[in-house]
């Protein structure tokens, strides 16, 4: 007995052991292949981003690959739309936000710096060489800019680089149709994997990270578009040169409660001081963060994102870094996606543990077995069959 229990924890550990060397070297062959798998998980985001309206497109009674090129066509029609509007707009806004950096200069060396040592009582200006500082961003400036001047003329004469980085751009667009076409096909070919004792388990859990995921995505992003948006045109109509790029940037820290809004609030009022100098600026600036916070907080999160996230903040930025960190670009695109599937998982484990005996201990036991050692004892007469 004791040999048929020890074979068994051998072949049981030779087995873990086996699928730990599988999960490692799929790992190590990820980070080879990460330059080449990124055109194609993007893609793969972009069509099961989409598979939801083909899928209802599909139910009005159009065929799949109709579905599929309307879909493509507007999702094509919005990134064009980016390009054509938004990426000249930026680039304004940054030349404006560089012309703009002697006055931003003068106004902390002469007067937020003075306000400070009025309020504080402490001599900031001699601690801080700003004349030293100034030269050091200029010199790194400097260094920044032969590096890229570097790398570009590296990436110039080593045609492989470009022809790839064509080769994936040209290829994303034609990748992301496939997978919109095909996604349910997939789909089912993955479920047909998968052993039949487990399938209703599995299937439970990837509908639930499917739907973790897709909140997030949509809903969170959704968010940022438009507060990105509205905080861009109300600044801009409060009458900041650098409103829009303000705006821009408060809209993308959405995802971090409290981070957008501050921060916006941060730049603007430094951006009124420095181009106005006047309480109606900051008031109107106050003003646009306090309406985008009421309707951010009473309409879009309730409306667009819901409260069946259960992706903390913190957990969002530490999964995007971690990726980052250690597969590059294609590490920062899985770690959505991973970290919404761990979340289900940890929650799946959390209800197992919960329910298991390792949680409850054995006292059920003895509660079941009190009442049977109390009952009274039968004499032999009784025992006896009449």
């Amino acid at each position: 007995m004791d040999s048929h229990a020890s074979l068994f924890e051998i072949a049981r550990f030779l087995r873990r052991l086996q699928w730990t060397a599988l999960a490692l070297g799929a790992l190590w062959l990820l980070w080879l292949l990460a330059p080449v798998l990124t055109p194609f998980v993007i893609a793969a985001m972009l069509g099961w981003l989409g598979d939801p309206l083909v899928d209802r497109l599909e139910r009005t009674g159009r065929s799949r690959n109709t579905s599929v090129v309307l879909v493509f066509s507007g999702m094509a029609l919005v990134v064009a739309i980016v390009l054509v509007i938004l990426v000249p707009l930026i680039e304004r806004q940054i030349a404006t936000l560089i012309s703009s950096l002697p006055s931003y200069r003068d106004w902390l060396l002469r007067t937020a710096i003075p306000w400070l040592e009025t309020r504080t009582r402490m001599e900031i200006s001699t601690w801080l060489d700003f004349n030293h500082l100034v030269e050091l961003v200029r010199t790194n400036w400097e260094r920044a800019g032969g590096v890229a001047t570097t790398l570009l003329g590296y990436l110039s004469r080593s045609g492989f680089a470009i022809l790839g980085m064509v080769a994936n751009i040209a290829l994303l667009p034609v990748l992301t149709f496939f997978f919109l076409r095909d996604w349910d096909l997939l789909i089912e070919r993955v479920g047909s994997l998968i052993p039949r004792a487990h399938l209703e388990v599995v299937s439970r859990l990837a509908r639930e990270s499917s739907d973790v995921l897709g909140a997030f995505l949509r809903g969170q992003f959704l968010v940022m578009i438009i507060l990105g948006v509205m905080y861009g045109l109300g600044l801009w109509g409060v009458g900041l040169d650098l409103g829009i790029l303000i705006g821009i940037i408060a809209g993308l820290l959405t995802f971090v409660p409290y981070l957008g809004p501050a921060s916006g609030i941060i730049l603007g009022c430094i951006a009124a001081l420095v181009q106005y100098g006047d309480w109606q600026h900051i008031a109107g600036v106050l003003i646009v963060f306090g309406i985008g916070q009421v309707i951010e907080s009473y309409w879009l999160t309730p409306k667009l994102v819901g409260d069946r996230i259960g992706l903390h903040p913190a957990a969002v930025i530490f999964a995007v870094l971690a990726g980052g960190q250690l597969f590059g670009f294609l590490g920062m695109l899985l770690a959505l996606p991973i970290a919404a599937v761990a979340n289900v998982l940890l929650r799946y484990a959390e209800q197992r543990y919960t329910h298991s005996r390792l949680y409850a201990g054995e006292q059920t036991a003895v509660v079941v077995v009190a009442p049977v050692t109390e009952a009274p004892e039968t004499t032999a007469a009784e025992r006896q069959p009449e």
